[in-house]
């Protein structure tokens, strides 16, 4: 305020006590009309709800009652033959339009990325702005209006480029379905179901429709993506399915009863949110600033106008043409779509790495990651197992191998080729162990394998029972079980994934109670595989320990094989894997535990789901990577979900990140595209909010010194194209590896807030002084002010980008050569509406950028 008195001294005759008060007066008018907007603001804008994250969970509205799930009464069809329809049913169908149509899109669609480009506040109120210049003054202050156009261009431009590649994206991750049709089993899309299709499920599919069982043997569901429960529900034949559900154990055949948009999976779907971009924080900070300044300028455009107004010589018309120059500077036109737009390219360049982002806004999540917590296998590991030794169980380490009983060979057989529940482990046996012949091999009853039990189970007809899972869960009740263990120890320490096969002399109870294993167990073998580490996966996980993320392994695997293995891809080579059989029920004692350690074995679903929520509730941005259905409900919690683009549907369903190579060195790219997006819409943001702070704080002065305003719209469109525009795409697309920090507007407004008043202020002084020299030349006054303000753009600038290599030190070069050359050339300097100072003028120029730009130097130290 003492800089505003002194400045208004100028132009004021002795008596200028008085006219100071005045000024007070005038600025309290303007205090009073800035708190009336505010007040207008808030309350119109008082049921603003946050943008929703679109997230694969079904989080409903706490106003809205989620739709019920249909009963099996209410959408019974005719029951078609397990065989499935035939050709003629279905071409009937389609024809009928009974298709599985649904109207979700894989990214906004065009005229959704249109309209958000276009129709913004800031584009109308400049639009607006645009029309009457052009009404009232000449097409050389109308030039903002070509930036704004030239704005939204880029924006919806590079929108668009990032939705083509998304959506030719994932079509390589569609959903597949299996389809029953003349009695053959096909692969196809979801898309080309009919309704009464017939699906065959399998462990890992996620159900893309309502369907009734036709058949079920041993089938599990997990309903966790509907419901939020975790555990495995039992289907048998009639029961509903759900579309959404997932497949964890055994298998099935479906018939559809209700799809595309009549599922209930869609329908709750659309009652609980309609498409928006995934919630980020960065956008949802700029948002705020924004609002901040749609509240300053009503007020201040208000006071310049009146000011001009009344005590310009030209009356309305430069009172107008002076209050769209402030509006105009104080407008950060350009954040809102530089920010899409680096969000957007950020999109193609991972799709360039085989990952693909599900989502824009997604890519600054990236940058927040402090935690990954990852699967061993098929992640850390290639996918499969190698066979590599079966063991007899009355075998002792370092004895030679024994031939294997004719009955293991025999029932091994059976394991390998179930095709009700194949898993990577049995399928592992398929080419040592063929499947028996004998009638006394058929299975009679089974128990499929699942990640919580850990163990599956056959019964044959002669009658034996024989379990294939865990040693530590299989084993405990046997005889040398001691003995045992300590041999399949030995083998994990070496990275070995260990088998153990038992046989019971029983018949499997039923359903309900062969969740339990029988309590007399007999030894059998012991099964060894061997897994291969991804060929990148150590210079990855260095690359994490670099940048300050923790990774963490969980699996389901016993531990001292995730300790060997990790030991292999060099995550925690020196610390002990906690088994999580012994994690604590206590949510206190489990966080801690969580924190402690690294590794971790023998965890299940609901564990891995535990420990994400463990992480985030204290204050950690975690991702999880996966592929399996074991890994599902743990994609979905974390902060980040990243699947493989060889694992299971449903992991793929709820991610925000599909590596589709299987490609872990893809990562670093993903982290690194993350923080530079994050850390260069901070830079830029840089740039515009200390551009509407001095133009702010310009407007305000010359407002409450009643003197003409500095600036043509020209001007000001010249300078930001100079300071802001260019340079900040220059500084969007620049490398940037700054890690993520919380406090991105508190930072940006301390920057900006010292920046714009010392810019200010050079600006003015430079202002005032020339039209000190040369009173009746306003437009002197006006060029002095332009080339004072574009000097200390130009420091701040330096300030942000701090040019290393050539290519950016020749960058930062020309933006002032531009400047030399519109002062050089008389058309140009005519077309700015800008003078050819004399010395006397050049001199206050040079000085007071000289001061602004050490003052800039000495507060960004501070800073």
């Amino acid at each position: 305020m003492a800089f505003l008195i002194g400045f208004s001294r100028i132009y004021l005759g002795s008596d200028w006590l008085t006219d100071i008060l005045s000024r007070w007066a005038l600025a309290l008018v303007w205090l009073s009309g800035a708190l009336v907007v505010v007040a207008i603001i808030k309350q119109s804008s008082g049921d603003r709800a946050a943008p929703p994250a679109e997230e694969p969970a079904l989080d409903l509205p706490a106003t809205q009652a989620p739709p019920e799930p249909p009963s099996i009464q209410d959408i019974r069809r005719p029951e078609v033959s397990i065989d499935g329809l035939s050709r003629s049913e279905v071409a009937e169908r389609r024809g009928r339009g009974e298709t599985n149509v649904v109207k979700e899109r894989t990214s906004r669609s065009v005229a959704d990325i249109l309209s958000a480009n276009v129709f913004t506040r800031f584009n109308a109120l400049l639009g607006g702005l645009f029309v009457v210049i052009l009404l009232i003054s000449g097409k050389q202050d109308a030039l903002f209006g070509l930036v704004l156009i030239a704005n939204i261009t880029i924006g919806v431009v590079q929108e668009l480029r990032a939705k083509r590649t998304l959506d030719r994206l994932r079509v390589l991750v569609a959903p597949r379905v299996q389809i029953v049709r003349d009695g053959a089993v096909h692969s196809a899309s979801a898309d080309e179901i009919v309704i009464d299709d017939v699906l065959e499920c399998r462990p890992g599919d996620q159900v893309p429709i309502d369907g009734v069982l036709l058949a079920a043997q041993n089938l599990e569901v997990n309903e966790s993506l509907l419901t939020g429960e975790a555990e495995p529900i039992a289907k048998s034949r009639g029961e509903l399915v759900l579309s959404g559900s997932f497949i964890v154990a055994g298998s099935g055949r479906l018939q559809t009863v209700q799809m595309g948009e009549a599922s209930y999976a869609r329908r709750l779907t659309l009652a609980a949110r309609k498409f928006t971009l995934s919630q980020s924080q960065i956008r949802s900070d700029i948002n705020d600033i924004l609002r901040y300044i749609t509240w300053a300028i009503i007020p201040t455009a208000a006071l310049l106008f009146i000011t001009q107004f009344l005590f310009s010589p030209a009356g309305a018309h430069d009172a107008a043409v002076s209050s769209i120059a402030a509006v105009v500077g104080m407008v950060p036109e350009g954040l809102v779509l530089l920010t899409s737009t680096v969000m957007a390219v950020a999109v193609v360049r991972l799709a360039g790495y085989g990952a693909l982002v599900q989502e824009l806004a997604a890519v600054e999540m990236l940058a927040r990651v402090d935690i990954i917590c990852t699967d061993k296998t098929g992640t850390l590991t290639e996918r499969g197992f190698t066979l590599e030794e079966i063991i007899p169980a009355g075998m002792s380490a370092g004895r030679s191998p024994a031939p294997l009983p004719a009955d293991v060979q025999d029932v091994l057989g059976a394991f390998a080729h179930d095709d009700t529940s194949p898993t990577a482990s049995s399928i592992a046996l398929r080419d040592v162990c063929p499947r028996p012949t004998a009638s006394e091999w058929n299975v009679v009853g089974s128990v499929p394998f699942s990640s919580t039990r850990k163990w599956s189970a056959l019964t044959f007809a002669n009658g034996g029972t024989w379990i294939l899972g865990a040693p530590e869960i299989v084993l405990t009740n046997v005889d040398q079980a001691a003995q045992l263990l300590a041999f399949v120890d030995e083998l994990a320490k070496r990275g070995k994934r260990v088998l153990a096969l038992v046989s019971s002399n029983g018949r499997l109870a039923v359903a309900a109670e062969a969740l339990a294993l029988p309590t007399a167990l007999y030894p059998a073998a012991l099964i060894v595989l061997g897994e291969k580490i991804r060929a990148d996966v150590a210079e990855t996980i260095r690359y994490f320990e670099g940048q300050g993320v923790a990774v963490k392994v969980i699996s389901g695997d016993h531990a001292e094989t995730v300790q060997a293995v990790a030991a292999l891809a060099g995550v925690h080579s020196g610390q002990h894997a906690f088994d999580g059989r012994n994690l604590p029920a206590d949510p206190t004692e489990f966080s801690k535990m969580v924190g402690q350690y690294g590794l971790f074995g023998r965890v299940t679903p609901a564990q891995k789901l535990r420990m994400v929520q463990a992480l985030r509730a204290s204050g950690h941005v975690v991702a999880m990577i996966g592929d399996g259905i074991n890994d599902v409900l743990a994609i979905k919690q974390a902060d980040f979900g990243i699947a493989l683009g060889s694992g299971t549907v449903a992991s793929r369903a709820v991610a925000q990140l599909i590596l589709l190579k299987d490609n872990f060195s893809a990562l670093p790219s993903v982290i690194a595209e993350g923080r530079r997006v994050i850390a260069n819409v901070e830079r830029t943001a840089y740039l515009f909010l200390t551009k509407t702070v001095y133009v702010f704080a310009l407007a305000l002065a010359i407002g409450i010194a009643q003197a003409p305003f500095p600036f043509l719209p020209r001007h000001l469109t010249l300078v930001s194209f100079i300071t802001i525009g260019a340079p900040g795409l220059f500084l969007a697309f620049a490398r940037n590896t700054t890690v993520a920090r919380p406090g991105f507007v508190s930072r940006v407004l301390r920057f900006a807030f010292p920046a714009g008043a010392i810019a200010s202020a050079a600006t003015l002084l430079s202002y005032a002084a020339t039209r000190a020299l040369v009173p009746n030349d306003i437009g002197l006054a006006r060029t002095a002010a332009t080339l004072t303000l574009v000097g200390c753009g130009l420091t701040i600038l330096w300030l942000l980008a701090r040019p290393r290599g050539v290519w950016q030190w020749l960058f930062l070069a020309a933006l002032p050569t531009v400047l030399f050359a519109i002062m050089a050339l008389p058309p140009l300097r005519d077309f700015f509406a800008l003078q050819l100072p004399d010395l006397s003028v050049w001199a206050v120029i040079f000085v007071l950028e000289a001061i602004a730009a050490v003052i800039l130097l000495l507060a960004e130290r501070l800073y």
